[in-house]
């Protein structure tokens, strides 16, 4: 089983994505001192009797209310059973993984007084494949996601359920069977664990990778729509996109003109393109695929620095002079706007690639503007060949258009209006793993149409690199000649679309957001 070595404040985007794919997080060593060190200063201030928040008060609205010595477990047990409050479907699996490697490496920067038994149970459920049932509700992105890590963190008291060696069980059952004990919470404990932006921003960065994915796919697709349709690729001449300067557009550029280099079918059409210039489905494509690539890179920055941060609340800085100036600081980090504003950025670019992509499937299927068989089967009218296909890509993009509608623009109080302006993060990264999924079951139709096409040409062959596309596709999907079940062909090519198989015929030559 791969590890990724966790170095607090310093995990690259790589490492996050092997996370998120299945990797097991390994906390870096040399952490352990500054665990202790803020674990031993949540004692010094407690000993100086004053009132600070979260770690002797109440929460929220109820922040002025003091708490006696004696209750300081009662109080932290209470506000993780209390706050897990979540409800829906449970979140995915290596959504959860990832919001608990998050947490991990938030935890270990020394900065939430949590002890090193804490930081090691949360190290150990990840190492043993532990995953806390997550309801994905209930989040507003601020004060943190306090219902989804209240979960997390609820389990590791033992309360709650779990996943376990492929099974959901009592939280308490799969600890036994782990080999784990469950903790009783110290002063702190619970609202380090509970406070932060772990749940949005393991979803958004989830969104981010699969949302890279499709982009890459969608240049594939892409460049297999322009030849089918017999389109120029004289649109993707660096010198156009060198005079314009945007990076994402002149790399786009540059593999969607790789991508066709040596098609035959390009050659014989070049003195006698019968369009002056195509439509702006295949034209555009830099433009408007470099732009979604520009963005997808924004927002990686963004998440990349959220990821390394620490946004639980107080934050506790250790004294290191030995004056027993130790401090507890009430802040704002929990706020989750940064990670808003990269999921509204992500979903627009999905809600882009899917729009310009269901454009040229409509192109293709239209004669009067691909010069192909009406609806890309041999026999139109016998046979209605792809015409509900692009029906169903039509219904997806207008499903996600309507998803893209930022989510960082609302907010609503909570907690009695001392919490009275939020992020949304939590839904806005929420939803996309779900428009990604929409976007690729367009370039699945895509996929299959662009090939199709593609053969009406024969036997002209395209470039080396869309051929392999297309074998890939046949070789799981037969040409269509005659009206079939057309489910299967599109769950097939779905399969290639969302698996990387797809990209990976020309990997290379693709883009990426690094």
């Amino acid at each position: 089983m791969n590890q990724v070595l966790l170095t607090p404040g310093a995990v690259d985007l790589a490492d996050w994505r092997a996370i998120y794919r299945g990797a097991v997080p390994q906390l870096d060593p040399a952490c352990a001192p500054r665990i202790a060190a803020s674990a031993d200063a949540i004692a010094r201030i407690l000993a100086k009797g004053e009132p600070v928040y979260g770690i002797n008060t109440g929460f929220g609205k109820l922040a002025s209310v003091r708490i006696e010595d004696d209750d300081l477990a009662t109080l932290q047990r209470n506000i993780v059973l209390s706050h897990a409050a979540g409800t829906g479907e449970p979140s995915p699996v290596p959504v959860i993984r990832l919001m608990m490697a998050l947490k991990l490496a938030s935890l270990a920067q020394g900065a939430s007084g949590v002890r090193p038994a804490t930081v090691a149970l949360l190290e150990a459920m990840l190492t043993r494949g532990l995953t806390p049932v997550v309801p994905c509700q209930g989040s507003v992105g601020a004060s943190g996601d306090l219902a989804p890590l209240s979960h997390m963190a609820a389990t590791m008291i033992g309360v709650g359920e779990i996943f376990f060696e492929d099974k959901r069980m009592a939280a308490s059952e799969a600890l036994a069977q782990a080999g784990l004990a469950p903790l009783e919470l110290g002063p702190k404990e619970g609202l380090a664990l509970l406070n932060g932006t772990q749940f949005s921003t393991a979803n958004a960065l989830a969104g981010l990778f699969e949302a890279e994915l499709l982009f890459r796919s969608a240049l594939v697709t892409g460049a297999l729509s322009t030849e089918a349709a017999k389109g120029s690729d004289t649109p993707f001449d660096a010198r156009i996109h060198q005079l314009r300067r945007h990076r994402g557009q002149i790399e786009v550029a540059d593999a969607l003109r790789t991508l066709m280099a040596g098609s035959a079918i390009r050659a014989s059409h070049v003195e006698d393109d019968a369009r002056v210039q195509d439509p702006y489905c295949l034209r555009c494509q830099p433009q408007v695929m470099g732009a979604a690539l520009d963005v997808l890179r924004q927002a990686a920055t963004t998440l990349e620095i959220e990821a390394n941060g620490v946004s639980d609340n107080p934050l506790i800085f250790v004294d290191e002079h030995g004056t027993g100036a130790d401090e507890a600081l009430s802040g704002g980090n929990f706020h989750a706007e940064p990670v808003a504003f990269a999921a509204d950025m992500i979903a627009m670019a999905v809600c882009e690639i899917g729009s310009i992509a269901e454009r040229r499937l409509a192109m293709l299927i239209d004669p009067a503007l691909s010069g192909l068989p009406a609806f890309l089967t041999p026999k139109p009218g016998l046979n209605s060949g792809f015409m509900i296909p692009q029906v169903t890509a039509a219904a997806l993009v207008s499903e996600n258009k309507q998803r893209a509608f930022p989510a960082s623009v609302d907010s609503i109080p909570t907690s009695a209006n001392q919490e009275d302006h939020v992020s949304m993060a939590a839904h806005g990264a929420r939803r996309l793993l779900d428009m990604v999924e929409n976007a690729s079951a367009v370039l699945g139709i895509e996929l299959l149409a662009g090939v199709q096409g593609m053969e009406f040409h024969a036997p002209l062959a395209s470039s080396t690199l869309l051929e392999k596309a297309c074998a890939l596709l046949r070789g799981t999907v037969p040409s269509l000649v005659d009206d079939r079940h057309f489910h299967p062909d599109m769950e097939a090519a779905n399969v290639l679309v969302r698996s990387g198989a797809l990209a990976e015929v020309a990997q290379d030559v693709l883009p990426g957001i690094a």
